[in-house]
């Protein structure tokens, strides 16, 4: 099944993201169907802001390093980079990259120009005709000017779109209204309160974690951390040493099932 068709199956992709070989290896042999990427994760890993533009590099660099897993990849390109954005999707799209999310959020807070937006969507697929484009509106995130954020949707769809990202849409009603207003497969953020089978049922067709896992391997590693120094107890279904470095490992595991314990 291609990257486009995992967004019209019977049941909504949920897509981990990564935000370096070892996560996305892990994932994808946890039986994950497809693998996004974390900018949150991939910034601050290098030790660089999110959504400043300033992780290309390092985005390109880990799109290199995961393409070769068995499951299609999907890179965030936050707003572009400021570069051009044609050449990153042809750069993207020679690697293998399967699709890409592109941003209408600015530093600030701030919200794109839709129709400046439009041509960066429009830019991205002439560059890589192939990619799973998704238009992220990013009006529920910042908090500023959600009426507009069906025109912004369907102003990236005729851009050339393939799907729409609304990171911040949580309740159910709104959901179900841009899923009736925009004819592209709809993408939000985990929301707890509702549950893959509720949003299942409202039309959304894939679910991100977004920085989620990142964060909470932050919090695992510092409270182990804290447990080897206080005497407290270590959480169980640690991966051992042979778990990950049979990820790495070609013929040893990698994408066959990471242990669960």
């Amino acid at each position: 099944m291609t990257f486009h068709d995992l967004h019209h199956a019977d049941r909504p992709l949920v897509l981990p993201n990564a935000w370096d070989f070892a996560s996305a290896a892990a994932l994808c042999a946890a039986g994950f169907a497809a693998i996004g990427t974390t900018s949150l994760g991939v910034a601050a890993a290098a030790g660089l802001p999110d959504g400043e533009g300033v992780t290309r590099d390092e985005t390109v660099a880990l799109a290199r390093r995961i393409v070769g897993l068995p499951v299609p990849v999907t890179v965030d390109i936050e707003s572009g980079f400021s570069v051009d954005v044609r050449e990153l999707a042809a750069e993207l799209t020679s690697l293998g990259v399967a699709g890409v999310n592109i941003e209408d959020g600015r530093p600030g807070g701030v919200l794109a120009d839709p129709v400046e937006q439009a041509r960066l969507v429009r830019a991205v697929k002439d560059g890589g005709p192939g990619l799973f484009v998704n238009a992220r509106v990013d009006t529920y995130w910042v908090g500023a000017d959600q009426g507009s954020t069906v025109d912004r949707a369907l102003r990236y769809r005729d851009a050339g779109a393939d799907g729409v990202f609304v990171p911040g849409l949580a309740r159910e009603l709104e959901i179900a209204a841009v899923v009736e207003a925009v004819d592209l497969p709809l993408n939000v953020l985990h929301v707890p309160a509702l549950g893959v089978e509720r949003l299942a049922g409202l039309g959304v067709r894939r679910i991100s974690t977004g920085s989620l896992l990142f964060r909470a391997a932050l919090h695992a590693a510092v409270e182990t951390a804290k447990a080897v120094r206080d005497g407290g107890p270590v959480a169980d279904g640690v991966p051992t040493y042979a778990d990950v470095l049979a990820l790495t490992t070609p013929g040893s595991g990698r994408g066959s099932g990471f242990p669960r314990r």
